[in-house]
């Protein structure tokens, strides 16, 4: 027994109700057990019981033993003093104060409450409740994924909390950065940002309409023009780059923070950065694109870009392939950035300000899209339970990554689930 599986037994009634009373003889009823405590104070707030005749409305402290009153030293904080219950799950000793009754929960909590929790806290397996899954209702499941892909994005946007205060709460930039950071993708997810930060968004404004001026931007800022080149196209850029770096006092990321190795040539930076310039170029308004449309039928289109015609015979600066192809960014990564960075920030400007209709929308648009491909939905297939959309997937990945991994069975609707089954 631990507290917070003793606080989740209250919450929830999970105890046997009949024939209850506090330490001193006297019948108590629960007619409410009070309103979860997050913060300082009390466990539960505003509860309601019944003590012989007396209806009691105040807060309720929760412990494993009596004398753990006084060990946490509640006898000397003020926000303890309207309390109407201590419930404890072994009574060591005499009631701690005088204006206040106690109640001992051991012998009413049935066996298997105990037994399904222990059964969850042990598990080995990766997901704890996998032995127990496929018997949780699919109303359950479903509800349960839904309230984590909402959290999830909420997650998001405490992280991309800096980044929008940085620009004066400017969403395009943070498009912008976001955007970048899912081009690099999982290999190169820290120098893509760093190059995006680099360089402001309205210096690739201003020369969005050349697309040759804007690689030369992105291309020497990640720091892969600072060598001599064989080949016309990257002197170029390079003879463009340090016209722009001069005029706009700009300082390059190192490039060794570049990744090449063990990757297919077609997710080379080299290959991403070329897609993310033809982005730039296609469109500098793209949030404002993106807000007005809620199918991705409409937004797809918008990232359909492919690289210049220098890529399609190259990978590499000065290396030309042997045989040709377009550098065309495919569905599989469309499809990524609108899972990682479209539908979250859509849902988070609704979100920040209070676009319900909107905050639903950005939610629905991933449930067009295909369920992501990786380890953690293996294994939840293997488990028995396949995502079926975009949604499912993220709120899939959220559930064991917060979740199972950490074993909170006690704070996740299906583990609550399992426990509450008799």
């Amino acid at each position: 027994m631990n507290e917070d599986l003793l606080q989740v037994i209250w919450q929830h009634s999970l105890y046997k109700p009949g024939n209850l009373s506090t330490a001193n003889g006297e019948a108590l009823t629960v007619v409410h057990p009070g309103t979860r405590n997050r913060n300082a104070g009390p466990d539960f707030l505003e509860a309601k019981v019944r003590i012989g005749e007396t209806l009691l409305v105040g807060n309720v402290e929760l412990h494993i033993n009596t004398s753990d009153w006084q060990k946490h030293g509640h006898q000397n904080d003020a926000a303890y003093q309207n309390l109407i219950l201590h419930v404890v799950y072994n009574n060591d000793a005499a009631d701690v104060a005088d204006n206040f009754a106690t109640l001992e929960l051991a012998a009413h909590i049935p066996d298997e409450i105990l037994t399904q929790h222990s059964f969850l806290t042990n598990a080995t397996s990766g997901i704890p409740c996998s032995a127990r899954l496929p018997y949780v209702k699919s109303i359950t499941k479903e509800s349960w994924l839904s309230r984590l892909l909402a959290e999830r994005w909420e997650e998001k946007l405490g992280d991309w909390k800096e980044l929008l205060d940085s620009s004066a709460g400017d969403w395009s930039n943070l498009l912008y950065w976001r955007m970048a950071a899912n081009f690099g993708f999982k290999i190169n997810a820290t120098p893509f940002p760093m190059l995006a930060r680099s360089i402001p968004l309205n210096i690739l404004g201003r020369h969005r309409e050349n697309l040759m001026q804007i690689e030369a931007l992105l291309f020497g800022q990640a720091g892969m023009l600072d060598k001599d080149f064989e080949e016309d196209y990257p002197n170029q850029l390079k003879k463009e780059y340090q016209f722009l770096k001069a005029k706009y006092k700009l300082e390059p990321i190192p490039a060794h923070l570049w990744k090449f190795l063990r990757m297919r040539p077609a997710n080379f930076p080299t290959i991403r950065i070329a897609q993310f310039a033809a982005l730039v170029h296609k469109s500098i308004h793209l949030f404002s694109q993106i807000a007005e449309t809620d199918s991705i039928k409409d937004i797809a289109p918008l990232l359909d870009v492919s690289a210049s015609e220098y890529w399609r015979t190259h990978y590499t600066f000065d290396e030309v392939q042997k045989k040709p192809s377009d550098k065309h960014l495919g569905v599989a990564s469309i499809h990524n950035i609108i899972i990682n960075t479209i539908a979250p920030i859509k849902f988070l400007y609704a979100y920040k300000h209070g676009l319900h209709r909107q905050q639903e929308s950005a939610l629905q648009l991933l449930d067009t899209v295909p369920a992501e491909k990786n380890n953690i939905l293996e294994l939840w297939h293997d488990n028995g339970w396949k995502a079926e959309n975009a949604a499912q997937s993220q709120a899939m990945i959220q559930l064991y990554n917060n979740y199972c991994s950490a074993t909170r069975c006690l704070q996740c609707s299906i583990g609550l689930n399992i426990i509450k089954a008799r």
